[in-house]
């Protein structure tokens, strides 16, 4: 095993962060590889069998589905399109950029009393938390699951070594847990307008060459498939693409922001001494936050976007037995070009978020109920003509559709969406 895993503080803070004081009762449901890689069935393994990563001194990953509770995450990070380098080549640059966010997010966490673990990785920042998953909290949360019909097919997709670790109501939790993350998006993004050099956005949906990513599409897949690296492994992904073997980029690891700033932390990242010696004294066990998020839960729920989202689950996709008579039958020829040839030819563009973006403001301009745009696209997403690259096996297409789809469309409705024209419709 590399030496640097062998440091007794380094292996108890990798333990922590698995939600245990050893191995063998560590919380995470699964760990497993990660760096721009799609969920291979392969590398799930139990936390108890850590050592197999260490050995390998590969990236590493925690599940986000916990035995013991419900974790809350965000993810931010630059993104350029032009140059996909640019993150390490110039981190100074583009940590810089992300700051005046990176404050929001923290006034307005700490305006709710939610203290997060703040981690850097290689291209930005994670917050996360987490709320105890047999709370009262938990349940009134999972109350507002918005289509538990679409819990089951997301189980059925489930490895087999996942299964009793992941039960319907964790997935219901998910599903419920993503209109809340969503408002939290909403609020960040509201408050960043005028502070930032580069627009945020709630993917990685591209508006110009270079954005901050808020990225909440983690909630728009099935639970068992979404991770979230560990801090003090290897941030791997510009060797595993390539870049760094083209721009000479030097080793580092994800680290948490722990009595530095994001300067301090560019230096330290890539010394393991300091690593090591940051590892020594920097807890990273996800600290438990009911109280605040009790308080966004309450904002949530009188806010605008609660009852837009409202409105979008108050119609049904088509049943599919009835697709062949309506969405398959939509008259492409009514759509401007662009949006004909999207949904004519839609791989894989319809996977790009700029792409479902188009759809859903071309279709709500001609009075589409969004839902129904969702349906739409998961037609498409369940039609095997199209080639998917995605294995449907493992992510779940109506999950995935109804996600983007109302993203895009509360994005629009509530006037937060600078590329179109603000729609007050439900004021």
């Amino acid at each position: 095993m590399h030496t640097f895993y062998a440091d007794p503080a380094l292996r108890q803070r990798l333990v922590e962060f698995l939600g245990g004081d050893t191995l063998p009762h560590a919380t995470a449901v699964h760990v497993t590889h990660t760096d721009g890689c799609l969920l291979d069935r392969r590398e799930l393994r139990p936390p108890a069998e850590l050592d197999w990563f260490l050995e390998r001194d590969i990236d590493i990953a925690r599940s986000l589905a916990d035995s013991r509770s419900y974790l809350l995450h965000l993810d931010m990070e630059y993104v350029n399109f032009e140059s996909p380098a640019e993150a390490f080549v110039d981190p100074e640059r583009c940590f810089a950029l992300q700051e005046p966010m990176v404050k929001v997010i923290e006034s307005l966490l700490l305006g709710w009393g939610i203290r997060p673990l703040h981690l850097m990785t290689g291209r930005g920042h994670h917050f996360m938390w987490r709320i105890d998953r047999d709370s009262e909290l938990a349940c009134r949360i999972r109350d507002l699951c918005p289509a538990p019909e679409l819990v089951r097919p997301c189980l059925e997709r489930m490895p087999p070594i996942l299964t009793g670790g992941i039960e319907p109501r964790d997935q219901e939790m998910f599903a419920a847990l993503a209109l809340v993350i969503e408002f939290l998006a909403h609020r960040i993004k509201e408050t960043v307008a005028g502070v930032c050099l580069i627009p945020l956005e709630l993917t990685a949906v591209q508006s110009q060459r270079e954005i901050i990513s808020l990225d909440i599409s983690e909630y728009g897949d099935p639970l068992h498939t979404r991770v979230i690296r560990l801090p003090f492994s290897n941030y791997r992904k510009p060797w595993e693409s390539g870049l760094a073997y083209e721009h000479a980029i030097p080793p580092f690891r994800v680290i948490p922001l722990h009595e530095m700033d994001f300067r301090e932390a560019l230096r330290v990242r890539g010394n393991e001494v300091e690593v090591l010696a940051l590892a020594r004294r920097a807890c990273v066990r996800i600290p438990l936050q009911e109280d605040g998020t009790r308080r966004l839960l309450e904002d949530y729920l009188a806010s605008r976007l609660r009852r837009i989202h409202q409105h979008f689950y108050s119609d049904r996709h088509d049943p599919k037995a009835r697709w062949p008579e309506t969405y398959d039958r939509t008259p492409l020829g009514d759509f401007p070009d662009d949006i004909h040839d999207l949904l004519a030819f839609p791989n894989d563009r319809l996977l790009k978020p700029a792409g479902l973006r188009a759809v859903t403001h071309c279709l709500l301009d001609r009075g589409w109920h969004p839902r129904h745009i969702a349906g739409l696209v998961r037609s498409k997403f369940e039609n095997p003509r199209h080639g998917w690259g995605v294995d449907w096996n493992d992510y779940e297409p109506a999950t995935r559709a109804d996600f983007y789809i109302r993203l895009f469309a509360c994005l629009r409705l509530t006037g937060l969406d600078a590329s179109v024209k603000s729609h007050r419709a439900y004021d």
